[in-house]
């Protein structure tokens, strides 16, 4: 993989949560049908925003609206090291994540790119898995 293999916009189509423990296959923290744009550019610098697909109408009326619930997003620099996309994140929608690295496994299929990465939610570890269209060039 090289950085021309990256360089443009990708939408998101699936956010998948791997329960390391068990194998068990979760939805994403933004719920089953989320949206999200991906914006590696040539000048090393990148861009991500994802949201909650779709407002859980059962949820109370405080979840809807909390952004931390139904939107995420970081921006900062790129970096790639064979199958491996480093996010140098400068500024995020969730302050934890500032100044930190954000290492991703990264297979490329065509125009499909999923990433990997790994969380910790309590004492469980989950494998993120993330999977990217790339959007049509004009």
């Amino acid at each position: 993989m090289t950085d021309d293999d990256l360089i443009g916009a990708w939408r998101l189509l699936s956010y998948h949560d791997i329960d390391e423990g068990t194998g068990t296959l979760g939805e994403g923290p933004l719920g089953p049908h989320p949206r999200g744009i991906l914006i590696y550019d040539p000048s090393g610098h990148m861009t991500v925003g994802m949201m909650r697909g779709t407002p859980d109408a059962e949820a109370p009326a405080a979840r809807r609206t909390a952004p931390l619930t139904t939107y995420m997003g970081y921006a900062g620099t790129w970096s790639l090291d064979g199958a491996t996309v480093v996010h140098s994140v400068e500024v995020s929608s969730h302050l934890h994540m500032v100044g930190t690295e954000q290492v991703r496994d990264a297979a490329l299929d065509g125009r499909r790119l999923t990433l990997y990465g790994t969380a910790v939610m309590g004492e469980r570890r989950q494998r993120r898995v993330l999977l990217w269209e790339r959007e049509d060039q004009s």
